[in-house]
């Protein structure tokens, strides 16, 4: 997976994202690319777990599993691996691609101290 930066893609704040989590639900597409041992420190319920170093097990079934035209909300540790995943999906026709900006760290700081951080 090689990001191409001409491919465009939003951010969306953990605050404005807690919201929409908690409100829209059901409209959103939740996707989790950090590694297993990460998901057993701290995870977010909702979330559909495809971690990057899996990306040969199931990229080839990605259109199967998530609708292309439906919000799509990316999570990892800060925000760098679900922007490569954002910049993925749009290449592959997603249309409405966003990074949670600072990752699952970002929410737990400043969201729910609930949620470990590592």
């Amino acid at each position: 997976m090689s990001p191409n930066p001409a491919v465009p893609f939003e951010q969306i704040d953990v605050e404005t994202f807690a919201q929409r989590f908690q409100t829209e639900r059901d409209k959103l597409q939740l996707i989790d690319v950090r590694e297993p041992t990460e998901l057993e420190l701290a995870s977010l319920e909702g979330f559909e777990r495809l971690p990057l170093s899996e990306f040969a097990d199931w990229s080839e079934s990605i259109h199967n599993r998530f609708d292309n035209e439906k919000e799509t909300i990316v999570m990892c540790h800060h925000g760098m691996r679900s922007a490569q995943m954002c910049q993925w999906l749009s290449q592959q026709g997603f249309t409405n691609v966003k990074n949670l900006a600072g990752g699952i760290d970002a929410y737990s700081a400043v969201v729910d101290r609930s949620v470990p951080r590592y």
